[in-house]
C-alpha cells in the first residue's frame, strides 16, 4: 500500500460528531494519505461528508474548509459546505477537478459550477428555492447527465414575478438532450412545472418519469393543460405514487406513450 502511486477516492461518507471533529478536509487528506504513501503522484477524489447538527459550539464554513486546502499538493480543489436547519444535518463537497466520478449528488444552490463530463446521475437537494438559472447551470455543467432527481419542498421565488411580467417565454428554453430518467417525487408544484411545461424545458423522447399522482394531477389541470401536454407526451415510464390505481381515464389519454405503473403499497391492517 505504501508503494501506490495512483489513487481514486469516491465516497459519500457519515461522520459522527461523537468521535470525529467535523468535516473530511485538507487536512484529513494530508494527515491520512499524502503524508502515509510517498510514491502517491496522481490523486483523483470527490468526497461528500455528511453529519447532523446538534449543539455543535464551532461549524465550519467554506472558507474554513478551502484553507485546509492552501498548501495541499494539488492545485485545482473544489470545496463547499452547507447547512441544512430543518434537516438538521450539514455536508461538505471537496474534490479534485477535472472530477471523473460518474455521479454526483445532493447537489445545492452552493454549487459553484464547471464542467462533469464523466458524471451521468445526478440528484439536487435544498432547503433553499431552486430558479430556472440554477437548472440552466446544471444542464450545461453535466452535459451527458442521464438520471436526475430532485428534492426541494420551498416554491420558487422568480416564478410570481416571470408570471407577473408574463415573460416565461423569455427565459432561455433548457434542453436535456440525454435524460432518460427523472424523479421529482418529492418538491414542490413549481419544480413539476418547470420541467414539464415546454416554454421552460425540452425533454427528448423515452423519459421514465417519477412522480406523485396529485401533484401531477394539479400542474396539469386534471391532465387537460396544453402548455405541459408536449413533455408529458414523450414520456415512455411513468410511476405514480400516492395512489394505487387511477381511474381517471384522462391520464392514459395525457400520457398516450407511457406504460403507467404504481409502487407496490402494503396495506398493514
Amino acid at each position: 500500500m505504501s508503494n501506490l502511486e495512483q489513487l481514486g477516492l469516491y465516497m459519500t461518507i457519515s461522520i459522527d460528531t461523537r468521535y470525529n471533529d467535523g468535516f473530511i478536509d485538507g487536512n484529513h487528506l494530508k494527515r491520512n494519505i499524502i503524508n502515509r504513501l510517498l510514491r502517491l503522484n496522481d490523486f483523483k477524489f470527490h468526497i461528500c461528508s455528511c453529519m447532523f447538527i446538534h449543539d455543535q459550539l464551532h461549524l465550519s464554513s467554506t472558507k474554513d474548509i478551502q484553507r485546509t486546502f492552501i498548501d495541499f499538493p494539488i492545485n485545482n480543489i473544489i470545496s463547499y459546505v452547507d447547512y441544512f436547519p430543518e434537516a438538521e444535518r450539514s455536508q461538505c463537497q471537496i474534490y479534485s477537478c477535472p472530477s471523473l466520478t460518474p455521479h454526483y449528488e445532493d447537489i445545492t444552490n452552493s454549487f459553484p459550477g464547471g464542467f462533469f463530463k464523466y458524471v451521468r446521475v445526478v440528484s439536487l437537494f435544498d432547503e433553499h428555492p431552486f430558479e430556472h438559472e440554477f437548472f440552466l447551470q446544471i444542464q450545461k455543467s453535466f452535459p451527458l447527465m442521464e438520471e436526475l432527481s430532485v428534492v426541494n419542498c420551498k416554491s420558487q421565488n422568480k416564478k410570481q414575478s416571470h408570471e407577473s411580467n408574463n415573460d416565461n417565454r423569455s427565459l432561455p428554453l433548457i434542453e436535456y438532450s440525454l435524460l432518460n430518467e427523472l424523479a421529482i417525487n418529492t418538491v414542490h408544484d413549481d419544480y413539476i412545472e418547470q420541467f414539464l411545461l415546454n416554454t421552460k424545458t425540452h425533454l427528448q423522447n423515452n423519459v421514465f418519469l417519477h412522480i406523485e399522482y396529485e401533484s401531477l394531477q394539479r400542474v396539469t389541470h386534471n391532465f387537460t393543460r396544453e402548455d405541459t401536454r408536449i413533455n408529458c407526451m414523450k414520456i415512455n415510464k411513468l410511476k405514480l405514487r400516492g395512489e394505487r390505481i387511477c381511474q381517471n381515464s384522462s391520464l392514459q389519454a395525457y400520457f398516450p406513450c407511457a406504460k403507467i405503473s404504481y409502487p407496490r403499497q402494503y396495506n398493514f391492517e
